[in-house]
């Protein structure tokens, strides 16, 4: 696991503040496409919990994982109480149980590639769901987004986490679903976009930026330094677009020969 994946235990309380919550639009989303009640969920890199309080307080029996005992600690003050909870990375978390759904919540981007899908199918049901979702937090104002991208330069040409797959921004799907398609072990796979438009003050919005990976990697005087620049070149309120996309398959009822893929 990188560097990059584990720099957050050290901002936990901020991670809990500064990242939005998932809406229980989302929630519907994936129940609509599982077609059925799902009774049990494993939730992989769980963070601070963001997604384990959105399934576990709609009657789902969720196990949250998690390699950051820090981000886990935080995660067990926000859950119900009977989220199970295992510090573990998604490599490390052994088959057994089988879940109804398996989920990962801006964090799939953080695991292992080679096996990736053929241990997902091994964590869940004939026919249960994987969900993956996220999205980067962007300034909805075009002339602020490049006021903040001048005042980045000097320390970081760039926020946002690439695709790991290479897949480009404009391709119609999107990466995870770009690796489901090729799986043998997954079917159905869909794309959707839920919209979300959030207003939120500078320093929340700075917050939130001190808790993304590329600027937790930075040293801690050159972060302090971006941090600042960017704090003043924004209004006092910023607009921001935090859509979040929906990536969903299905594990088939019948496993073709084991690949990696």
């Amino acid at each position: 696991m990188s560097g990059r994946a584990l720099s957050f235990g050290v901002m936990a309380e901020a991670y809990e503040r500064f990242r939005p919550g998932y809406p229980v639009e989302l929630f519907d989303t994936v129940m609509a496409y599982a077609g059925h009640p799902v009774r049990t969920a494993l939730e992989i890199g769980a963070g601070t919990g963001k997604a384990t309080r959105l399934f576990a307080q709609r009657g789902i029996t969720v196990t949250a994982t998690e390699p950051d005992g820090a981000m886990l600690a935080e995660l067990r003050k926000h859950v119900p109480a009977d989220v199970r909870t295992v510090q573990a990375a998604f490599e490390d978390v052994r088959p057994g149980v089988r879940y109804g759904l398996v989920y990962a919540a801006a964090a799939l981007h953080w695991t292992n590639p080679e096996g990736r899908w053929s241990r997902m199918a091994a964590l869940l049901e004939p026919g249960g769901v994987f969900a993956s979702f996220g999205g980067p937090v962007q300034l909805a104002d075009p002339a602020v987004e490049e006021a903040v991208r001048a005042a980045r330069a000097p320390f970081l040409e760039s926020e946002e986490v690439p695709s790991p797959d290479g897949t480009p921004p404009g391709h119609d799907m999107q990466w995870p679903g770009t690796e489901l398609q090729r799986s043998e072990s997954f079917t159905g796979v869909q794309q959707s976009v839920i919209e979300r438009h959030l207003t939120t003050s500078a320093l929340d919005y700075v917050g939130h930026l001190s808790t993304v990976s590329a600027y937790l990697v930075l040293p801690t005087v050159e972060r302090d330094q971006v941090l600042g620049q960017i704090m003043r070149v924004l209004p006092e309120r910023v607009e921001i677009a935090a859509d979040i996309t929906v990536h969903l398959a299905r594990r088939r009822y019948e496993q073709q020969s084991a690949s990696p893929g």
